[in-house]
């Protein structure tokens, strides 16, 4: 049978009540396939809005500490080199050890923690204002933590 010919043999009840049930049909549909997408982006968006407003945040407190950075002025050699030694002594102690040659301070490191290596290198860049050149590190991980064991060759200014 034919589907218009079926739908004339059908009752006013059931057709309403089949009407009614296509209608919730339609309604799912169009719910799942326009409006729900609609409200999950809504939703997450203010989210997504926070985390791009920190992370926009943590840019901009990355590029004031860039700026000044870069107009801090030079440090001499023996300043360059004195404070790296000082750093050296105080974050890494005895799992580092440093000799400079040249424009160049070469930094071996023996089973150094990590979370003092980035103080270090931090302590480098600010007070001495160095920055490493060429590192050659081999990560370990230890049951007290990652260490970090190899070499740093950091810059020194031209001696004068």
């Amino acid at each position: 049978m034919n589907l218009p010919a079926r739908w004339n043999q059908l009752a006013p009840r059931e057709k309403s009540l089949l009407g009614a049930a296509l209608a919730v049909i339609a309604l799912a549909l169009v719910w799942q396939l326009m409006l729900a997408p609609s409200l999950r982006t809504l939703r997450a968006a203010t989210a997504q809005g926070l985390a791009l407003d920190a992370q926009l945040q943590h840019m901009q407190s990355l590029q004031a500490q860039a700026k000044a950075l870069q107009k801090q002025a030079p440090l001499a050699y023996d300043d360059t080199l004195r404070a790296l030694n000082q750093a050296t002594k105080q974050t890494l102690g005895s799992t580092a050890q440093v000799s400079a040659v040249a424009d160049r301070v070469n930094v071996t490191l023996q089973a150094a923690r990590a979370d003092a290596l980035a103080q270090w290198l931090a302590q480098a860049r600010v007070n001495a204002r160095s920055t490493p050149l060429e590192a050659r590190l081999t990560r370990m991980a230890t049951p007290a933590g990652v260490t970090w064991s190899g070499t740093l060759v950091m810059t020194l200014p031209q001696r004068q």
